[in-house]
């Protein structure tokens, strides 16, 4: 099968093989999606946790493997237990050790040029159903419909969601509230603060030892 990025169905086809027991499907299935995944928990959990939060995310989709039927697609599918996993971790995290990460200093008002504003910090403020809406469809670039489906509530609401986020991202960046619409233009918010968060290609390789050959058995 050829090494670049497959297709949405391509995944499910890998999944449902895997699901039948194909070892090596499975492996490529983990390979070709755990790229959004460790973007996704870089979002919803912690940068500096997200490895290991990924790496509880396979588990629990290797888990659930035999319940795949293919209703949905592969990649909804994951991204629904990814996005579990990452609340579950958030609300263990808060119990246990990080209850001061609610406690973030207010916003600057004045624009950060230099970029020092780290976005995980600024998305740790949002609402986490807007910060998931947001995550999805902004960071990992799923469609509107799509993150609908991983939320469980309407297209329409998951557009509100992304609004509303980007309004409070806005202010975050010091964005004026008047400022020339051409500057307010649906992605720019995201665009703004993806600059503050940067991805390796590393992001698409990391070995997770379920991806290395170390399956459960």
């Amino acid at each position: 099968m050829a090494s670049g990025r497959l297709t949405s169905d391509d995944l499910t086809r890998l999944l449902l093989a895997a699901r039948d027991g194909d070892r090596v499907a499975l492996s490529a299935w983990i390979h070709q999606t755990q790229g959004e995944v460790l973007r996704l928990c870089r979002c919803l959990a912690t940068p500096n946790d997200a490895e290991d939060v990924a790496q509880e995310i396979y588990l629990r989709a290797y888990r659930a493997l035999p319940q795949f039927r293919g209703e949905s697609s592969a990649r909804t599918w994951l991204m629904v237990i990814a996005r579990a996993a990452c609340a579950d971790f958030v609300r263990e995290s808060r119990r246990r050790r990080w209850l001061a990460w609610k406690a973030m200093p207010a916003p600057s008002h004045e624009p950060d040029p230099a970029g020092s504003i780290e976005f995980h910090l600024m998305l740790k403020t949002l609402k986490p159903e807007r910060r998931a809406a947001f995550a999805l469809t902004q960071v990992i670039r799923t469609s509107y419909a799509e993150a609908a489906d991983i939320c469980d509530c309407s297209i329409g609401t998951i557009r509100s969601r992304v609004a509303r986020a980007r309004e409070d991202l806005r202010q975050q960046l010091g964005v004026p509230k008047d400022a020339d619409r051409s500057d307010l233009a649906p992605d720019a918010v995201a665009l703004g603060v993806n600059q503050r968060l940067t991805f390796s290609a590393e992001d698409h390789s990391v070995p997770f030892p379920m991806a290395a050959g170390g399956l459960p058995d």
